[in-house]
């Protein structure tokens, strides 16, 4: 490759470059002399001497025009042609060939291999420069209309919505989802009510927040301040959050282009995160006051209290600080939940029905029923005993801790969901949950307190332990209202396998 070759090269990517074309002839003298007609005119000139050389300098710099000498030993003209019509990224390159073949059989050759267009040599040096400005007009053009399509397609296909407007407001262009959020016909490339401005379009069916930064429009706003259309929940549909951003360029005849995205689920966010630190405040700050405030009445005036009195405030004081320790630690098991999940691990279904009535025993449930053992014999759970232990205790203390005389009435429901799942159902007759709460029933930290005081214990993560470890665990959750009383069901489903023969007797003997 030549030194004019390379630095060629750097420039392909630069928008504003001079047109390239690769000149490839066997014969330096005939190379030199198109060389002399065209770098007049500011073309930026390739050079090959060869076929192999040619496609090799073609796929580098991906050049305008190609003038391709057909007579050349080894790899004649018409076999470059073939091969670079079949590159995907060269197939379009204009290619003139320059033929001293004056037989029609020769330029009949020429057009099934590819060409563009012939000049016979000796050439007329007019006719040369004239030909490659045209090609490379109609090149330019055509690459212009190839870009301008696949910008077109991309804008029309967007996640984004996208309008241009006049220097009044009035709307001269959208997208198929600036129609949707509009409230048009998605399908129709027509643009409805053009009579009217996008900024009382919107205000009819958006508030425009925060008010202050619209009273401008369509200024851009101070500070880059960001722009909102909000749509108020209804009882159809939720909040709605469109972000709005205006590209107002400086350029004349260039129109301004609006931006709407859907930022719903990043507003929603910050304001589950603020309720969410909410939370976690009064979670943790509820047994540290309680544990704080004792501990100061008995470091102040301990010495001067009657025995009983400092064991009841050191007993409150004690009861705060394991609060506390039992929330840090529900925080800390939801951290390591996921190393919890083994599913090399195998778990008896004989052993998950003992653990269930040992953990209603221990936690005081009186009433437990499990039914649909029959046939299970056999089957083993593809979790670690700790994963599924968790989850049920989890279940079963939410049964206990949220019904209204904690002295809640469980039964269990299991069956084969398919050959390789199994199904539990684990119901109680506690509460009934609204829409919203069973909607969040999952959700890290969520309680479903109608009036938050931080006095529920627990960190409302056991629902939310329960949904990472079936998940990671390859299973699936819900969550009901019961209908034929008041109470939940709460559902699981894992991956099972049946328990060889010789695996039972192993078991069975030690």
């Amino acid at each position: 490759m030549s030194e004019q070759d390379e630095k060629l090269i750097p420039k392909i990517q630069n928008p504003s470059r001079k047109s390239i074309i690769l000149i490839v002839d066997d014969n330096e003298y005939g190379r030199d002399i198109i060389k002399r007609l065209l770098i007049v005119k500011g073309y930026q000139l390739a050079f090959a001497g060869n076929g192999v050389e040619a496609l090799t300098k073609a796929a580098q710099l991906t050049p305008d025009l190609i003038l391709l000498d057909v007579m050349m030993p080894g790899m004649d003209g018409f076999e470059v042609c073939r091969r670079l019509r079949q590159d995907p990224i060269l197939a379009e390159v204009p290619i003139i060939m320059l033929t001293a073949l004056d037989e029609p059989q020769a330029r009949m050759r020429g057009i099934e291999a590819g060409a563009d267009d012939f000049i016979s040599k000796p050439f007329d040096r007019d006719e040369l420069r004239a030909r490659v400005q045209t090609i490379i007009r109609l090149n330019r053009f055509r690459r212009l209309m190839l870009e301008r399509t696949k910008f077109e397609w991309v804008v029309e296909n967007a996640d984004d919505a996208y309008l241009v407007v006049d220097d009044d407001d009035y709307i001269l262009y959208t997208n198929s989802r600036a129609r949707l959020y509009l409230g048009w016909d998605i399908k129709s490339g027509d643009n409805q009510l053009l009579a009217e401005k996008f900024l009382d379009i919107v205000k009819r069916q958006y508030t425009c927040e925060p008010e202050e930064l619209w009273n401008n429009w369509p200024k851009l706003p101070e500070n880059n301040s960001p722009r909102y259309l909000l749509r108020p929940e209804s009882g159809q549909a939720p909040t709605f959050w469109l972000q709005v951003d205006i590209l107002n360029l400086t350029e004349p005849q260039v129109n301004p282009i609006i931006r709407l995205r859907d930022v719903t689920d990043q507003m929603n966010l910050e304001r589950d995160m603020r309720g969410f630190h909410e939370m976690v405040r009064h979670k943790l700050r509820t047994p540290l006051l309680g544990m704080l405030n004792n501990l100061e009445l008995l470091a102040k005036h301990g010495s001067k209290m009657p025995g009983e009195e400092v064991t009841r405030f050191a007993q409150i004081a004690f009861q705060s600080a394991s609060r506390l320790k039992e929330q840090i630690n529900d925080v800390l098991q939801y951290l390591h939940a996921p190393n919890l999940v083994n599913t090399e691990e195998r778990f008896p279904f004989a052993l998950f029905v003992i653990n269930i009535k040992n953990m209603a025993e221990t936690l005081g449930i009186k009433q437990l029923e499990i039914l649909g053992q029959d046939g299970l014999g056999n089957v083993q759970f593809l979790v670690s005993p700790r994963t599924l232990e968790v989850i049920i205790s989890e279940i079963l203390e939410n049964a206990k801790k949220f019904h209204p005389q904690k002295e809640p009435t469980v039964t269990v429901y299991v069956a084969r969901a398919g050959v390789n799942k199994l199904n539990v159902q684990i119901c109680d007759d506690g509460i009934y949950l609204s829409p919203e709460q069973l909607a969040k029933a999952w959700t890290p930290y969520y309680q479903g307190e109608k009036y938050f005081t931080g006095e529920v214990s627990g960190m409302g993560l056991g629902l939310s332990l329960v949904a990472l470890l079936v998940r990671e665990a390859g299973g699936m959750y819900a969550i009901a209202n019961r209908q034929d009383r008041v109470g939940v069901i709460v559902e699981f489903t894992l991956p099972i396998e049946e328990r060889t023969e010789l695996e039972r007797l192993n078991r069975l003997t030690g």
